[in-house]
């Protein structure tokens, strides 16, 4: 099969010999090139990968106390019909498990300290079908949850700046008074620390407070519960089921799927994203434009070869053909060299970074800080074919305007001195 010379002849300037000096130069010039493209791509990589894991990793922490979607009364109220709801809840095939809950705001008190905090009443038969948190706790805290004793587990955090363990007694203060001849009184329930919690959460392990649903709805006097909580068998169909649950559910009620309960934060999370892969490709696109230079000092040297190639018939845009060629292999070389060193770090870098660590004697993430002890990663397909296509589509673009400008050599002005 015959190869085109154009590509014999690119392929030969890549790896320019260094019998001159000159020529010694640019070959170097054209390594800081590939270098700084594979960099620049592995840096990509590794960033996008480590904030996809920091995702994740928040991301399931959080669906370990909060359900998928939640159906809830009209106005904050009670559920119209509870039986009803929860049979048409269940006829979706998304839904995996279907439970009742109490949402309310309250007051949680020991000695002088005092914590507001969001009380949930729960059905320790149907919540472990919901959420992680509650499935760990099952066979333990969930069953000292028993209707009329007021017992109360709480996230640890919460139970460690209280300075409270399990059978210590709490105040629970509900909001609205009971009006009495002295004036409006709040009303306030001493519980009983059942147990504690820890989802790796730090805002529900320290503000959450779960109790027995029979409980809370005689604290807060509510002949029900105030919604539903749904576990999906695919949490990121949250939105789409949520919205078809809206449409068939029989009476006003209100869905809301996790998304929409952590919008700011994920919001955050995916702007920091864009920008630093906008920043990011900044460094790629500088080494990709090193090799203008690259080039334009290769055609400086090449110009007799040039112009002895356009005596024997080269056309300009074979000529130009050859130095395109020439600038893409090096873009080629240096994205994938920066793939395979990406997703090297990227996929060992629970290795790389404990073993980092023990060298400098130094910890990246302090526990009790970001409540994550490990560096997570989760590289994704999304994220590195794009980087790499626009590694290449740069490194093509910087190619453009010095191989045209070797097509315009005149081969008599070239050859004069010669």
């Amino acid at each position: 099969m015959r190869i085109p010379y154009e590509l014999l002849l690119g392929w030969r300037y890549t790896r320019a010999g260094r019998a001159t000096r000159r020529n010694g130069f640019i070959s170097f010039i054209s390594g800081v090139s590939m270098l700084g493209i594979a960099l620049g791509v592995a840096a990509l990589i590794i960033v996008l990968s480590v904030m996809n894991g920091f995702q994740k990793e928040v991301r399931d922490r959080m669906l370990g106390v909060v359900s998928h979607v939640e159906v809830y009364g009209p106005g904050g109220g009670v559920l119209p019909d509870l039986e009803r709801s929860l049979r048409e809840v269940r006829q979706h095939p998304q839904v995996q498990g279907a439970a009742p809950f109490v949402a309310a705001q309250a007051l949680l008190a020991r000695g002088e300290d005092m914590r507001g905090t969001l009380v949930r009443g729960i059905d320790p038969v149907l919540e472990p079908q919901i959420t992680e948190v509650a499935a760990q706790l099952k066979d333990t805290a969930l069953k000292r949850l028993v209707p009329g004793e007021f017992g109360v587990l709480l996230g640890g955090e919460l139970a460690r700046s209280l300075g409270v363990r399990e059978g210590d007694a709490v105040t629970l203060v509900a909001p609205g008074g009971q009006v009495t001849p002295a004036g409006v009184v709040p009303r306030l329930r001493q519980v009983t620390v059942a147990g504690t919690f820890d989802s790796g959460h730090f805002e529900y392990d320290s503000g959450l407070v779960m109790m027995h649903i029979e409980d809370a709805q005689r604290l807060f006097r509510l002949e029900g519960p105030t919604g539903l909580r749904l576990k999906l068998a695919d949490l990121h169909q949250a939105p789409s089921v949520g919205a078809e649950l809206a449409e068939r559910m029989t009476g006003p009620v209100l869905v809301r799927d996790w998304t929409r309960q952590n919008r700011t934060w994920f919001a955050a999370v995916q702007l920091e994203k864009r920008m630093m892969f906008i920043i990011l490709t900044l460094i790629v696109a500088v080494a990709a434009f090193n090799l203008v230079s690259t080039l334009v000092m290769t055609v400086t040297d090449k110009r007799a070869d040039i112009a002895i190639l356009r005596t024997l018939g080269a056309s300009p845009s074979s000529i130009m053909g050859i130095f395109v060629v020439q600038g893409a292999t090096v873009g080629v070389v240096g994205t994938l060299a920066g793939l395979l060193l990406g997703l090297g770090v990227a996929l060992n870098i629970d290795v790389l970074v404990p073993a980092l660590e023990q060298a400098l004697g130094a910890s990246f993430l302090p526990k009790d800080i970001y409540l994550i002890n490990r560096m997570p990663s989760d590289p994704q397909a999304s994220d590195i074919v794009p980087i790499a296509v626009i590694s290449l589509v740069l490194a093509f673009l910087a190619t453009l305007y010095p191989s045209w400008r070797a097509s315009r050599v005149n081969p008599a002005e070239a050859l004069r001195y010669e």
